[in-house]
């Protein structure tokens, strides 16, 4: 009895029925129930229909008997119906007991709960909506639930929510986004469905601006794209698609910078659908946001270089990534270069062009804060929207270290080393004064990359260098360009040689840093030549396979006088003298065949300047370390008589298998079309008996071989052969003429040569006494 006066209003008959365990009953109960409430709303006893409500939630719906929690709902329902639009007083009250039902264990009470629940939100519509957060907490669970039925129901549920807020125009938003973040990291296939068909809907609702909120959101989504379920992956591509549209029409309004990391950790993910869509993100961010995501580089680059390198099976990933590093490489400018570093940004005009900028000048993101994010990168700037100025720091040194990592890993792909050597370039041509505070620890991988299997990232490498080398940039960096004093060129008329201290060979190359035959190039430029001799010193393969290919890359990118000359000068004070005599040999075929040096050939070939005899002179010093190349390059510079003089001293020599090779090839050589000017004075017997003499000086040197019959064969095709017998008054030749002009110490010259050859005779002993030695050591 006690607890039937407990329970009133309710009648006794009411309450017995509400626990029935039979749906009927209690269906009946719940009619009695709505005709009562009905009752206490045509009064307006508000306290009456309280305490009804009051007892249908603690005394049934949260009771610890499954039947009267069920008849709980029922009731609650009716209550609900009976209140009608009214019901939207009491709805905290109505939905709080319902709500905790969606977790009971009982699964035909969870069904109960939500047939209630989508009764009560049928009659009060727009009113439910300040309770939108509990009511989609609920329904994201439920669309989780392992019964049918019960997902079924909160279906209908889901469909009539989304209805009552696609209709309305008082959905809080701003209240949503916190449990919409959350929800959205969800590991469940059918929350995740879930949480997806309320974006598109909330998205496809005029009134309400998502875009806002996208920051928030975008993780989320990227996250949800990785999903094994096909359909969930189709949902998220749209709602995607979507908010990349939207952010086309309106990039005015869209928080650029907030989300650049975001794109940045997907563009690296694993799954190739999370990859390509992050990176078409990307691609529309920079193009449409310009140099708003320039502080975000390095990290741009980290997740877009290594995907340049992708074969066929991720072309559409490879594809839009090289249209991303080819957008970003614009966004950076001369004015970059002219930055002082010491203050926190740059002011640059927001004017639209076609390569960088908003649309609108207005197009700048606000200050609001960003999410932390566990990743490497710039920290992002922050643009208020009434600037018409956009203010972004190009951090050089992050862009650097990314590139420099991507260079030196050598698991990396071609088209990745070659892109990072692009814009290496890229940079030294825009911001040439901060790229050279690099150089120094670019260096030593920019040389190791022309070890590089590749001809193209060769290519790349060598253009790099040539602009470090050339760049004015460089001319004043660390205090010991060429304009510091050293760059007094020699005399014309006189070999002159500055002494070095230290040798190629040795680790201290501090007095090789800048040459004064080379005025024109930076203080690098001789850095380069030295560094470049060294790695060829060092791998010898390297020199056999790609030196040629090398050099006669720099001297279409340099001046090739300069690069003859400043080797020549390095290898005058080479240790190693069979080294010395290789690269000699190396250069000498280059200069002599190469299409390439053409020019510097006819410079040689005349001697009519101060500065082609001055090249002559330095070319010869380090000539001599290679007794053949000298005597070609006498040949060619039309120094016949010294020619005549050199081969006189081969006698002299230790003639060696390597050497009557060398003199094989310069007979085949002579044969070729650079020396035709010099079979054709030939025919001048008169003037040029020293040629002849020095023809068959090589002829005496030569076994009787296929070379010997060649040149035989040539110098019987010489006309009057008694006119090569000269005497005292003999008229001076036209190569007297000359070299008599020339003003060279031939003298010198000679001695010079003699001088070297000894150093080299000295140097085979010593290595054959070595061996001779080890070979007693094994006997022994």
């Amino acid at each position: 009895m006690n607890a039937e006066r407990d329970l009133s209003p309710l009648t006794p008959g009411v309450v017995r029925a509400l626990t029935d365990k039979l749906y009927e009953k209690r269906k009946v109960a719940a009619l009695e129930i709505e005709k009562l409430v009905r009752e206490f709303v045509a009064q307006n006893n508000t306290s009456q229909i309280k305490h009804v409500i009051q007892i249908l939630s603690q005394e049934f719906a949260l009771s610890q008997h499954p039947h009267s929690r069920k008849g709980g709902l029922i009731g609650l329902a009716a209550c609900s119906i009976a209140l009608g639009k009214d019901s939207g007083l009491y709805l905290k009250e109505l939905i709080e007991p319902v709500l905790t039902c969606f977790n009971d264990a009982d699964s035909r009470l969870r069904y109960y709960a939500c047939e209630a629940l989508y009764n009560i939100v049928k009659v009060a519509r727009g009113s439910v909506l300040p309770h939108f957060n509990v009511l989609f907490d609920g329904l994201s669970k439920l669309a989780a639930d392992p019964d049918p039925n019960v997902k079924s129901g909160s279906e209908l549920l889901d469909r009539l929510l989304k209805d009552i807020v696609t209709e309305s125009n008082q959905f809080d938003l701003v209240g949503f986004i916190p449990l919409l973040r959350e929800r959205i990291y969800s590991n469940n296939q059918y929350a995740r469905q879930f949480i997806i068909s309320w974006i598109l809907v909330l998205e496809s609702v005029p009134d309400i601006n998502l875009l806002d909120y996208l920051p928030e959101i975008l993780d989320g989504l990227f996250q949800i794209l990785g999903d094994n379920s096909k359909e969930i992956r189709k949902m998220c591509e749209v709602a995607l698609g979507e908010f990349l549209k939207e952010i086309k029409k309106n990039p005015s309004s869209v928080k650029f910078a907030e989300m650049a990391n975001i794109l940045v950790i997907h563009c690296q993910a694993a799954d190739d659908l999370i990859q390509l869509t992050a990176m078409c993100w990307m691609r529309e961010f920079i193009q449409l946001a310009g140099r708003v995501m320039l502080p975000y580089s390095s990290g741009i680059l980290t997740a877009v270089l290594p995907c340049l390198s992708y074969d066929d099976r991720k072309k559409n990933i490879k594809e839009v990534a090289n249209v991303c590093n080819q957008s970003l490489m614009k966004l950076v400018i001369p004015e970059d270069d002219e930055m002082d570093e010491a203050k926190p940004s740059m002011t640059i005009p927001a004017e639209p062009t076609s390569e960088e900028s908003l649309s609108r000048p207005e197009a700048v993101t606000t200050g609001e804060s960003q999410n932390e994010l566990n990743v490497t990168l710039n920290q992002p700037l922050f643009f208020p929207r009434s600037c018409e100025r956009i203010q972004v720091t190009l951090n050089l040194d992050g862009i650097v270290q990314v590139l420099d990592y991507h260079l030196s890993d050598t698991s990396i792909g071609m088209m990745t080393r070659i892109a990072v050597l692009k814009w290496l370039y890229h940079l030294y041509i825009k911001t040439p004064r901060k790229m050279f505070r690099h150089t120094d620890s670019l260096f030593p991988i920019l040389l190791r990359t022309l070890s590089d299997e590749s001809d193209e990232v060769i290519l790349k490498d060598l253009e790099l260098l040539a602009e470090i080398a050339s760049s004015p940039a460089g001319q004043t960096e660390e205090g010991h360009g060429p304009s510091d004093g050293s760059d007094v060129r020699p005399g014309p008329v006189e070999l002159h040689v500055p002494a070095r201290a230290g040798q190629l060979s040795s680790s201290s190359t501090k007095g090789l840093e800048c040459s004064p035959s080379t005025p024109t190039m930076n203080s690098y430029f001789y850095k380069f030549m030295i560094n470049l001799l060294k790695r060829f010193s060092s791998e010898r393969k390297l020199l056999e396979t790609r030196g040629a290919f090398i050099i006669r890359q720099l001297c279409l990118l340099l001046n090739a006088e300069n690069i003859f000359h400043s080797m020549a000068d390095i290898l005058l004070r080479e240790e190693d003298l069979k080294f010395a005599s290789t690269m000699v040999h190396t250069l000498n075929t280059i200069l002599l065949t190469s299409s390439e040096l053409f020019q510097l050939r006819n410079q040689l070939k005349d001697l009519k300047t101060p500065e082609s005899r001055n090249l002559f002179c330095c070319l010869y010093r380090s000539w001599c370390h290679n007794p053949v190349t000298t005597v070609s390059l006498c040949f060619l510079t039309q120094n016949y008589k010294h020619a005549y003089d050199l081969i006189q001293k081969f006698g002299d020599l230790e003639v060696t298998v390597d050497f009557l090779t060398e003199v094989d090839k310069l007979v085949q050589l002579i044969e070729c079309p650079i020396f035709t000017y010099l079979r054709l004075q030939l025919l001048d017997v008169k003037n040029n008996p020293y040629l002849i003499k020095a023809l068959y000086g090589l002829l005496m040197l030569l076994p009787q071989s296929s070379a010997f019959q060649l040149l035989s064969h040539r110098l019987q095709c010489v006309p009057n052969p008694e006119l090569m017998q000269t005497t005292d008054n003999t008229k001076p030749s036209t190569s007297f003429k000359r070299t008599a002009a020339c003003n060279i110490d031939y003298t010198e010259l000679l001695q010079h040569f003699e001088k070297v050859q000894n150093k080299h005779l000295e140097a085979r002993h010593q290595r054959a006494g070595r061996a001779e030695q080890l070979d007693r050591r094994v006997v022994l």
